[in-house]
């Protein structure tokens, strides 16, 4: 995003929400009273508040980045979640795993609800009487997911996952680095799957599986689709384009279970 804004010859703001709603109402506040040229932005939960509203009616792009808009007067720019949980859990079915947890959270964020949905129904076709465990964090952090790790090693064993698909990379490096310390070994008692393709995920002790997002392709489509709609004005089109995840096998995961 910022390569195509300053190729346009203008400047990217930058500003962290930390999924804190009141801290993002006051971003918005802030960029409507410098009168930004536009803005892409992805919500805290639906988006659905007054101050996009706002942007909206003093003339500002809002444009929705990894997130589906839903509505025909903002354009948005997203990947299919759902798909890539889909990825994920057949994955892990085609290697022979039925005890399959998803870690994540919290559910109130879409992606992570759009994961665990992909992943839920592809468990429930191929195999209707299994459950998915599902172990909600608070965040998204490693420190998350080495607690939801520790979690799942205290059940008792005919009750442990034998595969757990993570909302994010992190979490699953939380989760491998636990188990390291644990003392075990992956992917033969407890296989992974990420979810982003973070850099590190191809670097850990035991390369970690992954679905992976076209990450600059989406920054960059959302950048031109808001330096357009700030050219163009009520004649710009409003577009919603959606990509496609694909999943990276990698050690992690990546052996048939007997």
């Amino acid at each position: 995003a910022e390569q195509v804004v300053e190729e346009a010859g203008a400047m990217l703001v930058v500003c962290n929400s930390g999924e804190d709603g009141a801290r993002e109402r006051r971003h918005l506040d802030l960029l409507e009273e410098q009168r930004v040229r536009g803005v892409l932005i992805t919500p805290v939960g639906h988006g659905r508040h007054p101050g996009l509203e706002r942007l909206h009616e003093r003339g500002i792009p809002v444009v929705l980045v990894d997130r589906g808009s839903g509505r025909a007067s903002r354009c948005s720019v997203a990947v299919d979640d759902v798909l890539g949980g889909r990825l994920a859990m057949e994955h892990l079915l085609d290697r022979g795993h039925r005890r399959v947890a998803y870690l994540g959270g919290p559910l109130t964020i879409p992606q992570v609800a759009d994961r665990h949905a992909g992943a839920a129904a592809a468990l429930a076709e191929r195999h209707p009487d299994t459950p998915l465990r599902v172990a909600t964090t608070n965040t998204l952090t490693v420190a998350a997911g080495r607690r939801a790790a520790e979690d799942l090693l205290a059940l008792p064993a005919r009750q442990q996952p034998t595969a757990v698909f993570c909302a994010n990379d992190l979490i699953a490096l939380g989760v491998l680095q636990q188990l390291t310390e644990r003392g075990v070994p992956v992917p033969d008692d407890m296989a992974i799957v990420g979810y982003d393709d973070i850099e590190f995920a191809g670097a850990a002790a035991v390369p970690l599986s992954s679905v992976r997002q076209p990450r600059e392709l989406l920054g960059r489509t959302a950048a031109q689709l808001l330096l357009e709609e700030s050219t163009a004005g009520a004649e710009h089109r409003h577009r919603h384009v959606v990509f496609q995840p694909e999943l990276v096998v990698r050690r992690s995961s990546d052996r048939r279970r007997p």
